[in-house]
């Protein structure tokens, strides 16, 4: 076997990876409610926030898969103070999104008020959502140790982003479904319900609004219930539950590494993908 063809297959092995990490019990239970409420919290522009929120991601994951076992170590030290301060978050964004507020942050639209997007918040659930993911210690240690045999350090960074698309592969299906079907310009979604008045301000409250505060606040309570009671830590059962789908994981490598072509027609639909995507991201701009 050649180092390209071994890279090729490292991967292929680093998306399947990602993918099985986001349905391990301790990073789904976080990353989707996250994702989803912030969708309907911003309504406008959603491919643009699954890429924010995937940099968000990308920002915490790619340092660990580079190698760096200090990173690695310090967050899983300190992951129940993260899900303590990532409950903590969720329910802040929880009253932002009910009165739809926006951080004071640059938007990236010329759209003017009514297409901004929230960046800072939605990066921020996905640093936490990074954060969350690296429980899934056996996954991220045989694509860590995937990165440690690469040739190069941009073969090691393809790795650690390949992983990262994995694990969000499911966010992009979801919000191109969202998109292609305007789903979130539906007027029954667009519906003012009633207004809030604070502090000489008054907010109208629309039904995306309520759909994202319950979303974020419910699984922020849920969140802070359960990190109190010592059951997001990645206990044995969810170990045991992760090393079984990282041995799917290995075995499915195992049968789609052995068909010819498959590799570059794998890096082909990539760079598809990327290619697409960033055409969408152009004409609604």
């Amino acid at each position: 076997m050649t180092g390209e063809t071994f890279y090729s297959i490292s991967l292929i092995a680093a998306y399947i990876a990602g993918m099985v990490a986001l349905f391990a019990p301790c990073c789904i239970s976080y990353l989707l409610p996250a994702y989803f409420g912030n969708v309907f919290k911003e309504r406008k522009r959603v491919l643009f926030m699954t890429v924010i929120y995937s940099l968000g991601i990308l920002a915490v994951m790619l340092p660990i898969v580079l190698g760096a076992q200090l990173v690695a170590s310090f967050f899983m030290e300190i992951h129940e103070v993260t899900y303590f301060v990532g409950g903590i978050v969720l329910l802040l964004t929880a009253v932002i999104s009910f009165l739809g507020l926006k951080l004071p942050m640059p938007h990236f639209s010329t759209k003017g008020v009514q297409g901004k997007t929230d960046v800072l918040s939605t990066f921020t659930l996905g640093v936490f959502s990074g954060v969350t993911s690296s429980c899934c210690a056996p996954v991220l240690i045989g694509v860590m140790a995937l990165s440690s045999v690469s040739v190069s350090a941009v073969h090691a960074l393809g790795i650690g982003v390949v992983y990262v698309l994995g694990m969000v592969s499911p966010l992009y299906l979801a919000s191109l479904f969202i998109h292609k079907r305007n789903l979130l310009e539906k007027p029954i979604l667009k519906r003012k319900l009633f207004t809030v008045e604070l502090a000489g301000k008054q907010y109208p409250i629309l039904v995306t609004n309520v759909l994202a505060g319950v979303i974020f606040f419910v699984t922020g309570i849920v969140t802070l219930v359960l990190n109190a009671m010592g059951k997001l830590s990645m206990p044995a059962g969810e170990q045991a539950f992760a090393q079984t789908l990282n041995q799917i994981a290995l075995d499915v490598t195992g049968v789609v590494g052995a068909i010819p072509g498959l590799d570059w027609a794998f890096i082909a639909l990539l760079v598809a993908a990327a290619w697409w995507l960033y055409r969408e991201l152009k004409r609604h701009d």
